[in-house]
Formats: structure tokens, C-alpha cells, sequence
């Protein structure tokens, strides 16, 4: 994770607890980078998550699946055969 400070100098114990609050209010993310400005009394806080990979998941011969790597020769033949309707 990359943290920058501007406007002014701050310890890394302070820089810590600011990525330890957000970690708390989003757990399930992962910090990418992190902005500290200082203005006065107050600090401006901006930061930015790692994207989240993604896999399609449709229902294909009753099954939900992500890929067909999984299914055997029946089943592939079975999806490569099948009516795809329009929308």
C-alpha cells in the first residue's frame, strides 16, 4: 500500500491507525493507495481499493457455472448443442 502525506509531516504511527479505521469500516477490501492532507487541525483522507476480480457466472444445463472446464465431454456437448435465444 502506498500512503502519502501533504501539507505537512506525519509519524507512521499516525498513518497506521488512519489505514487501521479504514480497514475496520471495509474489511473485505484491500487498500491501494492512501492520502493524507494536512490542513490546520483537520486531515483530508482520500484512498483507493484494488479491484476486485471478477468471473461471469450463468446457468448453463441447470448448473451455475463460471467456466466449462469443469464439465465433462457429455455436458460440454450438451451446452455446446443447446438453442440460445435472443433478447
Amino acid at each position: 500500500m502506498k500512503a502519502i502525506v501533504n501539507g505537512g509531516t506525519m509519524s507512521q504511527a499516525e498513518i497506521d491507525e488512519y489505514v487501521r479505521r479504514i480497514r475496520k469500516k471495509h474489511p473485505d477490501r484491500i487498500i491501494n493507495e492512501l492520502t493524507l492532507t494536512i490542513n490546520g487541525k483537520y486531515v483530508d483522507i482520500q484512498y483507493n481499493y484494488d479491484t476486485v476480480p471478477f468471473e461471469r457466472i450463468r446457468r448453463i444445463t441447470g448448473y451455475l457455472v463460471g467456466t466449462l472446464d469443469r464439465f465433462n465431454d457429455a455436458k460440454k456437448a450438451e451446452e455446446s448443442q443447446r438453442i440460445k435465444h435472443e433478447i
